[in-house]
This record gives C-alpha cells, sequence and structure tokens, in this order.
C-alpha cells in the first residue's frame, strides 16, 4: 500500500499529520507532506485509511503496490 498527497488540494489542516505522524509530516508553509516514498508498513494501513477519511480536501489517495 502507497499514500499519495496532492499538494494543490491540501489546504493545510494537517489532519493526516495528526492522525498519523509516521506517514506525514508539515512544510515550513503548513502543508502536509508524505514522508519518504510514501510506502505504508502493514501496521500502518488502518491510521493511512484514518488520514484519507479525516481530509476534507480530498487530497490523499491510497493506491495498491502491484
Amino acid at each position: 500500500m502507497r499514500v499519495e498527497l496532492n499538494p494543490d488540494l491540501c489546504q493545510g489542516h494537517n489532519r493526516c499529520y495528526a492522525l498519523a505522524p509516521e506517514l506525514f509530516d508539515v512544510d515550513d508553509y503548513g502543508t502536509a507532506v508524505v514522508i519518504g516514498e510514501g510506502s505504508v508498513a502493514a501496521d500502518l494501513e488502518g491510521k493511512a485509511r484514518l488520514a484519507v477519511d479525516n481530509c476534507p480536501e480530498y487530497a490523499i489517495t491510497i493506491t495498491q503496490d502491484t
């Protein structure tokens, strides 16, 4: 599983960072960024889904590794 964040949609609510700081960080402008390549460890999949569900701008998506 991977998380992707569309920076054009992100408005800096940072709910993703509050819910999953292992997967997201915040840049100097208050915009969320994905940590690393966006790969999600199995034990963090629930947090990734929670971040997606709580993003008011729908800026986060999950893709499955193939």
